[in-house]
């Protein structure tokens, strides 16, 4: 067959483009060039047909929503390769004398437009074959546009690295980490490009994948058998946070409110922008099994203009995130209204803490930020100690009553109405304000010490299960009346030891019990926790990890210190804020050959696939693996996740997730293709995981072995030294700050190897390590490090993007300077670290002190000054506190470099490239690797 280049009408020229490995067509007369190869003679497009006929005994309104597909109305011009990234819908000015060419929706390609006109096709298309002979990118299921573009090289780099051009192999750079040491800005990376083989999708749209912040998988090339899979060593997963926050500059996710929901007849997957449409756009294939299923026959009418609509224009089509209003058919049950019940334990602690006094007064600052747009919204209010007390306030009230229950062994409500509120109607009359504004007197004189939470929960459980919603827990001593009541077992002697890992497990199994019920009902359960002394949050913890809860925790909590008041308020106000998603429940699909196999996060699993989660609260991280069940022959896979829940708002609605992986045969290509960020959030799962049936050390081994393991397949399969010993510790580029993640996570708090973590803290940080999102978990076991007493005058400054930060420093304390000022933060807590040598000029600017002598460590708030080193220093600190999603407002402790042992120690342990105890510093840790490697005892 000869080439496109020899079969030329007159005026054009071919030129081979060594790049793009194709040819250019140039219009010699106007210099006019084009991909395609020209059709007629110069000048003159041929158009394809302008109504696509409609199958035979179809009815009417088929013919009538076809023709709108066939161009009728408003046409869809340009293809993957050269339509702009930023106007993917837009139609370009066609070129003078040509006319564009219309695209009908499933057409497969323009030849199907010639063959109706009685035109040959191409001389690149062989139809026997079915397939392209040279130019594979010529003909595919986007819209073809029939005029050129003048930068086509530059386009086509931008789709290239959309991963929506010509899909190119991965290049796989090999890092030696003895001589690389961790540069903290590779975290800010995004990670290794999708790169999707052409035509993946239907719409040439940059958002047809999701973006990672929702959806992220270990690998972003899929391995095409299990063999390759474990070959590789590489934990294939998805890590998800699909209710993050979306701020105002970040795109929205588009909402469809059409109730016209295209979904698979055989695997229930939703319409997205990886299906093929078929049969003259009659029908769409399923991207996950394959199966042709007709598209709905309003899927092309515009409802809101009652008029036939752009296909291209739907947000599923061009969206990896969207979002339907559900249909009725959707709901078991009518959408049920928000209900919040606030257990707030008032015995003699808890009051003389300050918590009752903060907490009530901020639910009371916060009444108007509590979701509550239709008026539905129901709230409770129950204080506990050793007995219960309920708050009647019936309809037209302004006196709430008090009414006691002092059988805490058979929990009954005392009233069967007038306890749990309208939220508005409560407010009407000032009765709910008048209520929270008397809570703490009423209290006052509390003696009784004594708790009980479990009958507590009990009570507010019964206020809430015929709607469900969530229980909201505020508690500041160890659960001992009734049922779930708990013993001090924190036991100093065996910190450290093998029997540690007890401690951190549900000492009761009410715990448990009691959240698989509260899951069934629709009840979710955050735990605000308070106590000096031991509270044991591992138990307590149970309750929001099994129904999508949160736990937080304020150890030693004293409002008479004001950052104690200021962190608990805000973060509280921020949860009472927060939109809750109701009665949610979650599925993964995935293309053949992939199965969801476990899963981590804070959920029940109902069956064995599908996640229950009565409520959900935004920017939840959860992480679900994924096993290769036969071999994958398509040449891209797709995962979606689905959740169907109903807004606080009263709508059912269906959130879609959708991401398509490229497949690959190749051990280079799922190396090159590795996510280190999702592989630490995955390893802090399973670690935390590991810990609740093994030795904490068991845990710790095995996160260290996957990480050998990893390195000795990579050393093995992808550099010259084979199996043999080698003088270098290699590893992918992407995969370079994967080691210092692990290390960060083998020093973190819920994992560290020490008798001197308080099993508490240690069962806090663990219940973080498994429910925060990506951007949260990675600095608070990889922190952030600032030198701030010489950082670049545009730091702390306002940029286009907000504050500028600094820097950010290697983890080590070879870079503390004796005379500076250096900031050191893991998205829980911040250090603000002087040295002892710093000029009191430093000390004035910015604690407005004479010198370092005369300034304390510890918890403090910082003062804004009249100088501008004070207002850049404020202004990050800020910053640090805003720049991540969730509700987390860190402390700020100043440390001085002599001061206080122990918070100096809690402060360096931040720093976890440094050697601290038992446990090494980077290098010695990447030294140990490499023996283990090379197949010597390693850590």
């Amino acid at each position: 067959m000869a080439s496109p280049a020899q079969q030329l009408p007159p005026g054009w020229a071919a030129e081979w483009e060594q790049t793009h490995q194709r040819y250019l067509f140039i219009e010699t007369a106007t210099g006019h060039t084009q991909w395609e190869p020209p059709t007629g003679p110069s000048g003159q497009m041929q158009q394809p047909a302008m109504e696509t006929p409609p199958v035979g005994g179809a009815p009417a309104h088929h013919s009538k929503r076809r023709q709108y597909a066939a161009g009728q109305t408003q046409a869809y011009y340009g293809s993957a390769e050269e339509t702009p990234l930023l106007q993917p819908m837009s139609q370009p000015p066609p070129q003078a004398g040509m006319e564009p060419q219309l695209f009908t929706p499933g057409l497969a390609a323009p030849s199907f437009a010639m063959q109706q006109q009685g035109q040959t096709q191409p001389p690149y298309y062989d139809p026997s074959q079915g397939q392209q002979q040279q130019q594979p990118e010529y003909i595919n299921s986007h819209p073809q546009p029939a005029y050129g573009q003048p930068n086509p090289n530059a386009l086509a780099d931008q789709f290239g690295q959309m991963g929506l051009g010509g899909q190119r192999s991965f290049a796989l750079q090999t890092a030696n980490l003895l001589t690389s040491p961790p540069d903290p800005r590779e975290l800010s990376l995004p990670p290794p490009e999708i790169r999707l083989p052409p035509n993946a999708t239907v719409t040439p749209s940059q958002f047809a994948n999701a973006d990672s912040s929702y959806q992220r998988s270990t690998l972003n090339a899929i391995p095409n058998t299990s063999s390759l899979l474990s070959k590789s060593k590489m934990p294939l997963a998805l890590v998800i946070t699909p209710y993050r926050t979306v701020s105002e500059s970040e795109p929205q996710v588009p909402l469809v409110t059409d109730t016209v929901i295209a979904r698979c007849r055989r695997c229930r997957t939703y319409i997205n922008p990886f299906v093929q449409f078929i049969d003259g756009g009659n029908r769409w294939r399923c991207c996950m099994c394959n199966l042709s299923n007709e598209v709905p026959q309003m899927f092309d009418w515009d409802q809101t203009r009652n008029q036939p609509g752009d296909r291209w224009s739907r947000a599923e089509l061009s969206h990896g995130v969207v979002e339907y209003v559900a249909p009725t058919e959707y709901m078991v049950r009518p959408p049920q209204p928000a209900v919040y019940v606030f257990l707030i334990d008032v015995s003699h602690t808890a009051v003389q803490s300050g918590m009752v006094a903060t907490a009530t007064r901020t639910i009371l600052e916060n009444l108007d930020r509590i979701p509550d747009e239709d008026e539905r919204t129901k709230i409770a209010i129950v204080c506990f100690d050793v007995s219960l007390y309920f708050f009647s306030l019936p309809p037209g009230q302004t006196e709430p009553t008090m009414l006691v229950v002092s059988d805490v062994e058979d929990v009954f409500l005392p009233k069967p109405t007038d306890l749990l509120l309208n939220l508005a109607e409560a407010r009407t009359g000032g009765g709910l304000e008048n209520l929270l504004t008397r809570i703490n007197d009423m209290f006052k004189e509390n003696s009784i010490i004594g708790s009980a939470l479990g009958p507590a929960l009990q009570a507010g459980f019964k206020l809430m299960v015929p709607i469900g919603g969530k229980i909201v827990a505020l508690s500041s001593s160890l659960p001992s009346v009734g049922v779930g009541a708990l013993k001090n077992r924190e036991d100093p002697k065996i910190l450290g030891t093998a029997k540690e890992s007890n401690l951190l497990q549900a000492a009761s199994p009410f715990y448990k019990t009691f959240a698989i019920e509260c899951s069934r009902a629709q009840v979710s359960v955050d735990m605000f926790l308070f106590s000096s002394a031991y509270q044991d949050v591992a138990s307590l913890s149970c309750l929001p990890h099994y129904t999508s809860g949160q736990t937080y925790y304020y150890p030693a909590f004293n409002a008479a210190r004001a950052e104690d008041a200021l962190k608990f308020a805000h973060e509280f106000g921020e949860v009472l804020a927060m939109p809750i998603m109701l009665e949610t429940i979650m599925r993964v699909r995935a293309s053949r050959g992939l199965r969801m196999s476990s899963f981590h996060g804070n959920f029940f699993v109902r069956s064995t696939d599908l996640l229950a989660m009565p409520t959900v609260a935004t920017n939840q991280g959860y992480a679900i693996e994924i096993q290769i069940e036969e071999t994958i022959t398509a040449p891209f896979v797709v995962l979606q996740t689905a959740l169907l829940h109903t807004t606080c708002y009263g709508e059912r609605r269906i959130r879609v997730v959708t991401t398509a992986y490229p497949v690959t045969s190749n051990l280079s290509e799922v190396f090159a293709s590795a996510d280190q960020v999702a592989l630490a959030v995955l390893l802090a799962n399973k670690a935390v995981e590991r810990t609740l049936s093994h030795k904490l050390e068991d845990a710790r081994d095995a996160v260290y072995n996957k990480l050998v393991e990893i390195l000795q397949t990579y050393k093995s399969s992808m550099t010259a030294a084979g199996a043999g010993a080698s003088a270098q510790l290699a590893i992918g580029e992407n995969m370079k700050m994967l080691p210092v993640l692990v290390l960060g996570l083998l020093k973190n708090v819920g994992l560290r190897q020490s008798a001197q973590i308080p099993p508490d803290i240690r069962a806090y940080s663990q219940a973080l390590l498994t429910s925060l999102p990506a951007q949260l978990l990675i600095p608070y076991i990889y922190p952030s490090f600032y030198s701030l007493h010489n950082m670049p005058p545009e730091a702390g400054t306002v940029g286009p993007e907000g504050v500028i930060m600094p820097p950010p420093l290697p983890l080590t304390s070879e870079r503390l300077e004796r005379h500076g000022l250096f900031l050191i933060e893991d998205g829980q807590t911040i250090f603000l670290w002087i040295g002892r040598d710093a000029v009191p000029q430093l000390v004035m600017d910015v604690f407005n002190l004479p010198s370092y002598e005369v300034l304390r460590g510890g918890k403090t708030t910082l003062p804004v000054l009249e100088n501008s080193f004070s207002q850049r220093v404020n202004a990050i600190i800020q910053k640090t506190r805003e720049m991540r999603r969730g509700v987390y407002y860190p402390h700020l402790y100043v440390v001085k470099e002599d001061g206080e042992p122990p918070l100096r120690l809690w402060a360096l342990s931040a720093l976890v490239q440094d050697r601290a105890d038992v446990l090494p510093s980077y290098q010695q840790f990447v030294s140990s690797l490499k023996e283990k490697v090379n197949g010597n005892s390693g850590y």
